[in-house]
């Protein structure tokens, strides 16, 4: 009897095997700059959910969160040379390769979310144009997770207008950023987002920039008195997976993976503005937080237009073709 027990055992798990078959176990290693608990840990980890679930288990997603193994400007040469399969940085970290992601530091060129969303899109002309690109270096774009606009942090002194950056050592994350501290008078630091406590604390720098969203749970309000809402830039950050790792990848595995970039991107997308209300809300119990009029936003924007001149002097062609794609959202 227990002969006959153990067999029927046997083909009913043979049974359910047969009707939800399970992919074989592929790892996938993902980096991460930003702790868990901010809203691109919160996309990724959604993303590997997702992933986990749709392959039966047969895809492992292992998340590296808070720069653990590669800062924000390792992670390309890491994902491209094949030192871990998956990872989370700023488009900004391209620019030196593709001047042209920078579109999204020119100031102003995105003043609202509904640009924003046009430009970001699946299949939009910005996007599509860039996302090539960065295939022809050998990783691939899985999706976009929205990140938000982009703020002025200070110290002892609050950054109402232009003339207020003036001489003031700024962190920055991107040369076009760069070129508009420049133009307000201030001296550009590059840095990964995850030395900003640091340096603030120690003053490396005067000022900064950064997302909103970051404010909060990088504890910056501990380390520096003022946020200003410029919104000059939208801060974009991309997954990108090796493409040669992408091409072994069964059929059925990239289609998973592939449905969950989709959905958790449409996700934080459409999330974005309420996480930036919500972080304001939270720096104005910690910090002063200056919100401009129109009038000193025109002072920025006058300030700051030799910026796309110098953009369109160095992005080449397709520099040219991306803002003329921007321009025609």
């Amino acid at each position: 009897m227990r002969v006959k027990s153990f067999l029927r055992t046997v083909m009913l798990i043979g049974a359910c095997t047969a009707a939800f078959p399970a992919l074989a176990e592929t790892t996938i290693r993902l980096s991460l700059q930003l702790p868990l608990k901010h809203h691109l840990g919160q996309n990724v980890v959604d993303f590997k959910n997702e992933v986990e679930k749709n392959s039966n288990g047969g895809i492992n997603v292992q998340i590296f969160p808070s720069a653990q193994l590669f800062k924000d400007s390792e992670v390309h040469q890491a994902v491209t040379s094949g030192a871990i399969e998956m990872g989370v940085m700023s488009l900004a970290q391209l620019a030196g390769t593709i001047p042209a992601v920078d579109v999204f530091y020119i100031p102003f060129m995105f003043p609202n979310q509904e640009k924003v969303v046009a430009a970001t899109k699946v299949g939009s002309p910005v996007r599509s144009l860039l996302d090539a690109a960065i295939i022809e270096t050998g990783a691939r774009p899985l999706w976009w997770n929205a990140y938000g606009g982009v703020a002025l942090l200070s110290k002892k002194k609050p950054i109402r207008l232009p003339e207020d950056m003036e001489g003031m050592k700024v962190r920055v994350f991107g040369k076009t950023l760069g070129e508009f501290t420049k133009a307000v008078g201030g001296a550009p630091v590059t840095m990964a987002g995850s030395e900003q406590f640091l340096a603030y604390q120690r003053g490396t720098v005067d000022a900064g920039m950064t997302g909103v969203s970051a404010v909060g749970p990088r504890k910056l309000y501990q380390v520096m008195d003022y946020l200003t809402l410029t919104n000059h830039a939208d801060i974009e950050f991309i997954t990108i997976i090796n493409e040669d790792f992408w091409k072994k990848l069964s059929p059925e595995e990239q289609t998973i993976i592939t449905a969950a970039a989709q959905k958790v991107e449409l996700q934080l997308r459409n999330k974005i503005q309420q996480i930036e209300i919500d972080a304001i809300a939270d720096a104005e119990e910690k910090m002063t937080v200056i919100h401009l009029s129109d009038e000193d936003v025109a002072a920025w924007r006058e300030k700051t237009k030799p910026v796309l001149q110098n953009f369109m002097d160095n992005s080449g062609p397709l520099g040219k073709q991306v803002i003329e794609a921007a321009e025609s959202l």
